[in-house]
């Protein structure tokens, strides 16, 4: 006997075996089945419902994966040797019951169990993906949750400018513009998403033409045109988030009322001189996060909000609040981490400090509480628009 053989007789004697009809019951049973094949493995197919976790990942990531070291795995690999070896190092870990398929994934196939083929990203989208793909948060699966996201973002400007930038580049699939302005020189101190060679275009034209050259793989929409009650229900229904980077406060409330009937998640930000806000509002169940009005319930006379036009703002603010915001709508998409919902992050550029300030969902709010009353078409009287 070779001492590859004595080396698997070892490990079969040591190391549970299951047959592939019983590692589905057990799937079933809330086991976790892991094909350990690599990607262009599993590619034409694999179990339905498996977590695909290359064997060279294995260590790195199962934890994130099965924190809970008593529950059942079951590993799978081509034939049924990679997955004895995988076993015994989670075994090593302090995984407490660890078994492998036996005949792998050529056995589930010929008994007839169900398959899945994953999606699989192109040589293409594996090189400019790269570090998404490495990091066990995001990996192959989360890449093509956001490629299959739409997050429509309200204003092509100063905040627009480096969320959307962002956005491309992390590769969410679809991205709406949503601007009715035009390209001027003075937009430049701030507004990256601009140049000097498209200076007179519409912002929202200008905005995916840098879009596309950044990123030409995903889809980008433009809507030349301003938010209003009559429109705004139609423009934001159908995406998964809502950034609302305007500048005035009657979009704000509009966005805001919009986003709680539709149910859509609203990442908000300002900025004013050397500082600037970010927050999450709404998308969680009734009650559970509170919106702009639970912050703002009234908009305050004009003369206290005048805009970036009357009161100036520093050129690199808005980076650093879209930037902020663009990371919280990952974190949404993905379903990472904890949102800024019910906080409201403020940034003091010349003290270079950031505060956080509690901001609790109010339960007699007139537009998230349970007998909430404004309407969209409050929106023009109340900001006096």
């Amino acid at each position: 006997m070779s001492l590859k053989d004595r080396r698997l007789a070892e490990l079969r004697a040591r190391i549970p075996e299951v047959a592939a009809a019983e590692a589905l019951e057990l799937q079933r049973g809330g086991a976790l089945l892991v094909d350990v094949r690599e990607d262009e493995e599993t590619a034409p197919g694999s179990p339905a419902g498996a977590l695909r976790l290359p064997r060279g990942f294995l260590e790195l990531r199962i934890e994130d994966k099965a924190p809970d070291p008593a529950r059942t795995i079951l590993l799978l690999c081509a034939g049924g040797t990679r997955s004895l070896f995988a076993a015994e190092d989670l075994a090593r870990l302090g995984y407490a019951d660890v078994r492998s398929v036996a005949g792998g994934f050529s056995a589930w196939k010929a008994a007839g169990l169900p398959v899945e083929v994953p999606p699989t990203l192109d040589a293409a989208q594996r090189e400019r993906y790269r570090r998404h793909l490495t990091m066990p948060e995001v990996g192959e699966a989360g890449q093509h949750r956001l490629l299959r996201s739409r997050v429509a973002l309200i204003g092509a400007g100063g905040l627009g400018s480096p969320i959307a930038l962002y956005l491309a580049a992390a590769g969410v699939g679809r991205l709406t513009l949503i601007d009715d302005d035009r390209v001027e020189r003075s937009n430049l101190q701030r507004q990256i998403l601009h140049a000097e060679s498209r200076l007179g275009q519409r912002k929202v034209e200008s905005g995916r033409t840098a879009l596309l050259d950044l990123n030409p793989t995903i889809e980008v929409v433009a809507h030349d045109t301003r938010l209003d009650s009559t429109n705004v229900l139609e423009l934001l229904g159908g995406y998964d988030v809502v950034v609302d980077g305007s500048d005035n406060l009657p979009t704000r409330y509009l966005v805001n009322d919009a986003c709680q009937k539709l149910g859509v998640p609203n990442v908000y930000g300002a900025i004013f001189r050397f500082e600037g806000q970010v927050a999450v509002f709404g998308g969680g169940s009734p009650g559970e996060r509170p919106c702009y009005r639970c912050l703002f319930p009234e908009p305050p006379p004009s003369e206290f909000a005048p805009s970036c036009a009357e009161a100036g703002v520093l050129g690199v603010l808005p980076g650093v609040i879209g930037t902020i915001m663009a990371a919280e709508t990952v974190k949404l998409l993905l379903g990472l981490g904890e949102p800024l919902a019910g906080r409201l992050l403020l940034y003091d550029g010349l003290r270079g400090e950031f505060t956080e300030i509690a901001v609790p969902a109010d339960p007699d709010c007139p537009s998230c509480g349970p007998g909430g009353t404004v309407t969209l078409s409050d929106i023009a009287a109340v900001c006096g628009a």
